[in-house]
């Protein structure tokens, strides 16, 4: 504990139970009026004590480890790290607003780590099945050397060893059908844990799925690298440093450039990445653009960061402003085909898509007069439009 000044107060230990957070509650409100708590690992071993202050309705702030110089100038010990994270909270230095853990997207996470062990478990599988085949007796390769690997799994489940233990060919087919029997396991748990990811998607965030290149995984892991509280990453640029697609400067002498992150929340990044690559496969911008930069002398490598970059800025304003996808994907088309630039969007002129623009042509005063120059030649003055003949349609 300390004050609003930085003055030490008090420093005691407690049992990281339900009972030791019930108790840290009570200290640290008998000193007054708290005005933030910080705690280290809001994500893991103080989960449940971020829970149990929020709900007594302190505001919690994650902090991050303990600063290493400090800790070789002035020791390493539990009350001195106490003191350092409350420290951090006061100078508002190094600190996070952490994950609520009490929603949907919660329920997201604990399916996630579930399917991506069950995930591991399978290539495992897979990879031990090919690996035992390939010093398995010619009896045994030669029942399974022509499969694929969708068809080699069924036949080995179905297949029936028997014979003596002590018989080398025997218990390899033993041993391939067991491996058979886990993957086909594993792929009906992998089955099951997608469709009750999908649910809680259509409950939780119907139109994420909508943005070319999301699906079930990338969906999910945004949406737990989010968080159940959006509203603790402020602004875009934000959400661009947390999924590790902000530039980096990369700049010497005359040479300017940038570079990709390497930090963030690399699961985050990689779900970033899967939508680039998706679309450099389907999307014919996506692919114009690659070209364009391209023929400037960008690299690979440069192309991808900017297309991360405008990718992290859709997601964003999904995940925070959910909207549905128009079925026109480009709007510059609909614009060059209007005959006037004053011309009303129709939804009827384009199917599905509503106007974002509509002007009041009867409130525009067009006035058209002829006035003498000193030149004696004739003039028109131009079209007079006042900007509240706009309104945007929401």
């Amino acid at each position: 504990m300390i004050d609003e000044h930085g003055k030490h107060l008090a420093a005691e230990e407690f049992l990281a139970v339900g009972s030791g957070y019930r108790k840290i509650l009570a200290f640290i409100t008998r000193f007054g009026l708290v005005i933030g708590v910080g705690v280290e690992g809001t994500g893991s071993y103080g989960a449940e004590l971020s829970r149990v202050l929020r709900t007594a309705g302190l505001p919690v702030h994650e902090v991050n480890r303990p600063n290493r110089q400090a800790r070789r100038l002035r020791g390493k010990s539990d009350p001195l790290d106490a003191y350092q994270a409350a420290e951090s909270v006061l100078a508002e230095r190094g600190t996070s607003t952490p994950k609520s853990k009490d929603g949907p997207v919660e329920c997201l996470r604990v399916l996630r780590a579930a399917r991506t062990s069950s995930m591991k478990a399978r290539t495992i599988s897979i990879n031990q099945i090919k690996g035992i085949l390939v010093s398995a007796p010619e009896q045994v390769r030669s029942r399974f050397r022509a499969l694929t690997s969708a068809q080699l799994i069924p036949a080995l489940e179905r297949s029936r060893p028997m014979g003596n233990l002590t018989d080398p060919d025997n218990v390899t087919a033993l041993t391939l059908k067991k491996l058979a029997a886990r993957y086909q396991f594993l792929e009906r748990e992998i089955l099951d844990t997608d469709k009750a990811l999908a649910e809680i998607l259509r409950d939780c965030a119907p139109l994420l799925r909508d943005v070319p290149g999301v699906g079930i995984e990338v969906a999910s892991q945004l949406l737990v690298t989010v968080g159940d509280n959006p509203e603790r990453i402020a602004t875009e640029a934000q959400f661009a440093a947390l999924v590790g697609v902000a530039p980096i400067p990369a700049s010497s002498g005359k040479t300017s450039r940038h570079r990709l992150s390497r930090g963030g929340d690399r699961a985050a990044n990689a779900a970033v990445h899967h939508v680039v690559v998706s679309r450099l496969a389907t999307d014919s911008r996506t692919r114009e653009y690659a070209a364009r930069r391209t023929a400037q002398g960008k690299t690979k490598k440069e192309i991808m960061r900017c297309l991360k970059r405008y990718v992290s800025r859709e997601l964003y304003r999904q995940l925070t402003n959910p909207q549905a996808a128009p079925t026109v994907t480009d709007l510059r088309t609909a614009r060059q085909e209007s005959t006037s630039p004053f011309a009303r969007l129709h939804a009827t002129s384009t199917p599905g898509l509503a106007p974002f623009l509509e002007l009041n042509e009867a409130s525009v005063e067009t006035t058209t007069s002829l006035t003498n120059s000193g030149t004696g030649s004739m003039s028109k003055k131009k079209p007079k439009i006042s900007i509240d003949n706009y309104r945007s349609i929401t």
